[in-house]
């Protein structure tokens, strides 16, 4: 099922944005991208959608944007003194310039940088952590208002499916008597045509008759519909099942159009698996 989410948030001077895109897959398939130093978040990212989704490809992206600032400096006086004390107290030799302050500066540990205490660090991984607990719920309410609009659409399907099914239950191609009459008709023209033996043609008659008897095709397809609309009826990770069955309502719709021995009925058929076909291609979206 496809779907979109975005939670954004601010820790600190640094501003965050997780973003994850969802769309069809036969399986789960998580993907992660966040700057160095952030893999901690982009696992519990992944172990909340691997926990949440069953069926999909997920992108997951994470930026972070801190603003320019002038680099926090500390000079540490004592060091500064105690150099220029030593420098005042060597002699100069001739032709030397005197230290200056910048000199002096420029002295490993007279200037230090102020590090972080590791309390922004800290706060910057509980928020991510708590953006990706919002981005996971956001996402799934996303697919969730999908998969809505697709159980009328599938469910749509399923009845159409029925109305099919009942149709050719109910088709007079399939009455005794029209089944007779068209084998009475076959069995003259042959008669007509040549020297043949009555019983060995109404012997192949009857077995035509047998294999052109769509009636466990037929039972088989109410069978699958029922499945199906139980799946729909519970809810929940059905995505796979329900493209079980579409595999095997295909199957039955194929092997009524090839038993099929009137042009009416055959037509429904041909019906029959155009919206079979629609079915197969939309329960893919179905987590």
């Amino acid at each position: 099922m496809t779907g979109f989410a975005r939670a954004t948030g601010t820790t600190g001077p640094v501003q965050w944005a997780w973003e994850v895109r969802s769309v069809n897959g036969r399986g789960l398939d998580v993907r992660v991208r966040v700057p160095g130093g952030n893999d901690a978040a982009g696992e519990v990212a992944r172990t909340a959608l691997q926990k949440m989704l069953s069926r999909g490809q997920c992108q997951v992206s994470l930026s972070l944007t801190r603003p320019e600032a002038a680099a926090r400096v500390r000079i540490n006086e004592a060091l500064l003194a105690s150099l220029a004390e030593a420098v005042a107290r060597v002699p100069r030799p001739e032709g030397l310039a005197p230290a200056t302050l910048d000199g002096l500066l420029g002295v490993r540990g007279v200037v230090e940088s102020e590090e972080d205490d590791g309390a922004e660090t800290e706060s910057l991984s509980r928020d991510l952590a708590e953006g990706v607990v919002q981005l996971v719920a956001d996402l799934v309410e996303a697919r969730r208002a999908e998969g809505r609009q697709l159980h009328e659409i599938v469910a749509g399907q399923l009845l159409a499916m029925a109305e099919l099914t009942q149709a050719a239950e109910d088709c007079p191609a399939r009455k005794p008597e029209a089944v007779r009459a068209r084998l009475a008709a076959s069995v003259a023209s042959l008669m007509e045509a040549g020297s043949f033996d009555a019983d060995r043609l109404h012997q192949e008659a009857v077995l035509l008759a047998a294999k052109a008897d769509v009636r466990e095709e037929l039972d088989r397809l109410r069978a699958h519909l029922a499945a199906a609309r139980d799946l729909l009826a519970a809810g929940g990770a059905i995505g796979r099942r329900l493209d079980f069955l579409a595999q095997e309502l295909g199957r039955e719709a194929n092997t009524l159009c090839a038993k099929a021995n009137d042009v009416s009925l055959s037509r429904i058929g041909l019906d029959l698996k155009a919206v079979v076909e629609q079915f197969r291609e939309q329960v893919q979206n179905v987590e």
